[in-house]
């Protein structure tokens, strides 16, 4: 999993092994035996790959394109989650990662965005309100100034 997303990334990223090497402090030879499982960079080098792919020090490790759909690794706090079939009346179940990782339970409100070009998006109710009422605030505020 790692050799083959780190091989991944650095493709991606349109990076030579050397440059990644340079950015992380080692010599390309590292970055070599690294790509090809020979070795395992440490703790302080895996999270320097992270931070210069920007994704998830998780997702680097242990990433399996496979069970997302074939995708490449996502950018840090960017998810895919799976597909879901949309119901009768329109309803839909969001996937237990998702609930899990968004802190979603039972009986919580969630407000339903919508982009005609961009698609549909949820975000917790709550959130959405206190937005909503500092924008609210701001433009108060500044028309108070005029």
């Amino acid at each position: 999993m790692f050799k083959d997303n780190l091989v991944q990334l650095r493709k991606l990223h349109q990076l030579t092994q050397e440059a990644v090497a340079e950015a992380v402090g080692v010599a390309r030879q590292t970055v070599a035996k690294w790509e090809a499982g020979e070795t395992m960079p440490d703790l302080e080098k895996s999270q320097a790959l992270a931070e210069l792919f920007d994704v998830s020090l998780d997702d680097l490790a242990h990433y399996v394109p496979e069970e997302h759909l074939g995708l490449n690794l996502p950018p840090k706090g960017k998810h895919l989650f799976g597909i879901v079939t949309v119901g009768d009346k329109g309803q839909i179940v969001i996937p237990a990662k998702a609930r899990k990782c968004f802190d979603i339970h039972p009986g919580d409100q969630l407000v339903v965005l919508g982009d005609e070009t961009q698609g549909l998006a949820l975000m917790n109710s709550d959130h959405f309100l206190a937005l909503a009422d500092a924008v609210r605030r701001q433009m108060t505020d500044s028309s108070d100034q005029d």
